[in-house]
């Protein structure tokens, strides 16, 4: 880092706390500590560990604004180990501007009073130096950050994770976060989130390896009941691609979001991923995109009216017996599937028209809806629709 041309007299208070740098760095660990809960803890960061790297970065600022620190005295390894140690990067950067805000409340107290004007006017340059210090860490937390998330495949799925969930902590630095997975240089993306078929089971399995063979990037994460992942689209590889990549590896309902073009809309892309994926009929080895089917999306959107859509339209035929019930089902939405044409419906059922026939006049006895009614009609798909999408028939 070039030296600051800071005041001359900046300087000579600079160089005069200098050797004071180690009673500054505890209370500066103690200012930290008082401020950042994650820092008095003491869990993670020990307190000789804070004091330490406190003074290191006392000494780099005042160094710096007296012309004093050699070049090789720089306490990024203090972003290195942060990072090593999985301190979330808004903790250390709030701990960096907490310790810079320190100083210079330490310079304006200890400066001499005729003086204080042109502390002032210095500012300036004072706070580059701390800008500087917080840009290094960041570099050094990234690189430490990246360099874990390739050997260490569980910090890779909290990375996807704080960008899926929204972290507190990491919606600010998305970027940051993209980068350590290699997924910040792309110009859409979209989320994709696969049931699993048993808990903690991969709905698809080695996904990444396959997506990295048609040269895609992408990032995953397991839980209990998902796997859900961001991936990268390039030219000449669109979300059609990608519904036939994963449509060939998955053991479960898979769903895909609309294509988003920045990273900071990943959340509610996982959202539109969730509902695609509860879209797909239950028990279904399918992919499904999100506005491919706007009706199966709204209803899978709210489970629960669509629920109380099936129990107002169609409770008499889940009353049924299971087969009674299966056969009803399966008939009317041939009938519906048909434009309402009974000769197709038969054919498709492998039954003669006259029995559709009756099992539609059935279906209009017990629950009370008249099918030659385009409005009847459109309430019994739709909630045939519910039935289907919450797995009752």
């Amino acid at each position: 880092m070039s030296r600051p041309d800071v005041n001359p007299e900046v300087r000579k208070l600079s160089a005069r706390l200098l050797p004071e740098s180690g009673l500054l760095g505890v209370a500066m660990a103690a200012r930290i500590r008082s401020e950042i809960p994650f820092y008095d803890a003491g869990d993670t960061v020990s307190h000789d560990e804070l004091v330490a790297s406190c003074t290191v970065n006392t000494r780099y600022i005042l160094g710096n604004l007296a012309g004093e620190v050699a070049a090789t005295e720089t306490p990024t390894e203090t972003g290195t180990t942060r990072a090593e140690q999985s301190v979330p990067y808004a903790v250390v950067l709030q701990a960096f501007r907490v310790g810079s805000r320190f100083i210079w409340e330490v310079l304006v107290e200890r400066a001499d009073p005729e003086d204080r004007d042109l502390l002032l006017l210095a500012a300036a340059d004072i706070w580059a130096v701390s800008d500087q210090l917080a840009a290094d860490v960041t570099d050094a937390y990234r690189r430490a950050m990246a360099d874990r998330a390739r050997r260490d495949g569980q910090m890779r799925a909290v990375l996807v994770g704080s960008l899926l969930d929204g972290d507190a902590d990491a919606t600010a630095y998305v970027g940051e976060t993209a980068g350590m997975l290699d997924l910040g240089r792309a110009t859409e993306y979209v989320v994709v989130s696969a049931e699993s078929p048993t808990p903690g089971e991969e709905g698809l399995p080695d996904v990444e390896r396959a997506l990295r063979r048609a040269n895609v990037r992408s990032a995953w994460r397991l839980d209990h009941d998902h796997q859900e992942g961001v991936v990268a689209l390039r030219f000449g590889f669109g979300a059609d691609h990608l519904v036939e990549l994963l449509g060939g590896l998955a053991r479960a309902r898979v769903g895909i979001s609309s294509v988003v073009g920045r990273l900071d809309d990943i959340q509610e892309a996982r959202r539109q991923a969730r509902v695609a994926c509860a879209a797909v009929s239950p028990g279904a080895a399918v992919v499904g995109q999100f506005g491919a089917d706007p009706l199966a999306v709204l209803l899978a959107g709210s489970p629960d009216q669509a629920r109380v859509l099936v129990d107002a339209v169609l409770a008499p035929v889940l009353a049924l017996p299971p087969d009674d019930r299966d056969v009803v089902f399966a008939t009317a939405r041939a009938w519906l599937a048909a434009g309402g044409s009974t000769s197709t419906a038969a054919r498709e059922l492998h039954v003669h028209r006259n029995t559709v026939r009756y099992r539609i006049r059935r279906l209009e006895e017990i629950t009370g809806r008249d099918l030659a009614r385009p409005v009847d009609a459109a309430e019994l798909y739709v909630a045939l629709e519910c039935v289907r999408i919450l797995g009752l028939g």
